[in-house]
């Protein structure tokens, strides 16, 4: 579907430099080799972590690279039982091509076997295919074990896109197969199971001008809730008509945490919101006035439950470029927060292993936080041996102490592992401190 003319950021595609323009305004370095020369292979690329090389900046687009998304674009993962997993992704063929030639995306949606046995994504096969792209891909999983697949779909829809979706057992057997609509004119739609429900959060319609090279925003948020089976339970109107989108889900046991931005008029970034659902009454918790606001680079925002904890939380990567973390109870109360981390990578997601949470950062590394219900430390920072990819990147939890992390990119996918014994002490300035006020608490600590 040719989407030059479309809506850009997520919900219609924009292709050539969106991406690159804004980053370049941003005063983003570039590195001369932030992507592998070797093309053509199929295979993921399974590296030890201890392997990377030191380096600058590598999780930001390559000069000429355009718009990452039209190689690939979304992924998520759910259990196929034992230690397996399913790892679900959307891209443009294997390797992916990126955009037709007449500008057209041709994402289907593919699915491969991860197991701690074989250390990388094997197997991976088309799992849902029709003309025009089915991207980005959402997945969640409830407590039935069945499987909601969501995402954006630019096939067979009056209103150019529709947020679709199918429902499939642990062994991928439909029960409410594709092709569903959540929403005809829907986009930007991200899935969580809460309880053995599922919700889904999306946007709606496209207003032209501002966001992300000036090319336009979402109208409004919605979240639709089903059962296990994908039937139609409820429908809320979270913020309607109204320049606000891109939204992020994560699901507890008995609430769903919304996240989105609103757009700013006249301004490059734009405002952080957040909600507690309850998707058995319909009921939204928003944070008290007092509440202040987080003004955040565009896209650059996840969630995700924290089971070992019993809480939410929210990494958001700010406007002065550094990443601040937030966790939220089962009712919208914030109990911990820590700011000035370093800057996180637009759309990779929160891995999380016992109490601690994992996330990417822009120069190539990973964050390590240890959380406790009120509280929020930087334990570790371990380095990538690859350059993040901007358009989705999840983590496995793979025992104790480790997490094996699938990076989305335009040569296919990316993956290693991520061990405790890898994990360096953050330095100084990983924590907005000046160098020597580090330096003197070692001293006072020897």
């Amino acid at each position: 579907m040719d989407r030059t003319i479309e809506r850009a950021g997520h919900g219609r595609r924009c292709r050539c430099r969106c991406w690159f323009n804004w980053l370049a305004a941003l005063g983003l370095a570039f590195p001369a080799a932030a992507w592998p020369t070797s093309g053509g292979s199929a295979d993921a690329q399974v590296l030890g972590a201890w392997r990377a090389p030191a380096g600058a900046v590598v999780a930001v687009p390559a000069p000429g690279l355009g718009d990452e998304r039209r190689f690939m674009h979304g992924i998520g993962r759910a259990s196929a039982g034992g230690d397996k997993s399913w790892v679900f992704f959307s891209s443009s063929g294997l390797p992916p091509r990126g955009a037709t030639r007449d500008g057209s995306w041709p994402h289907d949606v593919y699915v491969g076997e991860w197991s701690p046995a074989h250390r990388r994504v094997d197997n991976v096969h088309v799992f849902i295919s029709k003309p025009e792209a089915q991207e980005p891909v959402s997945i969640a999983q409830n407590t039935q074990g069945n499987i909601f697949v969501s995402f954006e779909d630019g096939w067979n829809t009056p209103n150019e896109v529709s947020q679709r979706y199918g429902v499939y057992r642990s062994n991928l057997s439909p029960v409410k197969p594709y092709p569903n609509d959540v929403e005809s004119g829907g986009h930007s739609g991200h899935v969580a199971a809460v309880g053995e429900r599922f919700v889904v959060f999306y946007s709606e319609d496209w207003v032209e001008g501002g966001g992300v090279d000036n090319l336009g925003t979402g109208k409004g948020v919605y979240v639709k809730v089903y059962n296990g089976s994908g039937k139609l339970l409820r429908h809320e109107n979270v913020a309607a008509h109204v320049r606000e989108w891109w939204p992020m889900i994560a699901g507890s046991p008995t609430r769903a945490l919304l996240v989105w931005q609103k757009y700013i008029p006249g301004e490059l970034v734009a405002q952080l919101q957040f909600a507690v659902y309850d998707p058995v009454n319909g009921k939204l918790v928003r944070p008290k006035d007092g509440f202040n606001v987080f003004r955040v680079q565009y896209y650059t925002y996840a969630a995700a439950w924290v089971p070992a904890v019993n809480r939410f939380v929210i990494e958001a990567t700010l406007e002065d470029g550094r990443s601040s973390i937030l966790l939220i109870d089962e009712e919208g109360r914030i109990t911990a927060k820590l700011g000035c981390l370093p800057a996180s990578v637009r759309e990779a997601g929160i891995a999380v292993n016992d109490n601690v949470a994992y996330v990417p950062t822009r120069d190539g590394r990973l964050m390590a936080l240890a959380l406790t219900e009120d509280s929020i430390d930087l334990r570790g920072m371990m380095r990538a041996p690859y350059a993040w990819g901007n358009t989705g990147a999840i983590g496995i939890p793979d025992g104790p102490g480790t997490v094996h992390f699938v990076s989305l990119s335009p040569e296919g996918l990316r993956e290693a592992d991520f061990n405790v014994r890898d994990e360096v002490a953050p330095s100084a300035s990983d924590r907005c401190r000046p160098e020597s006020a580090q330096k003197q608490s070692e001293v006072s600590n020897e």
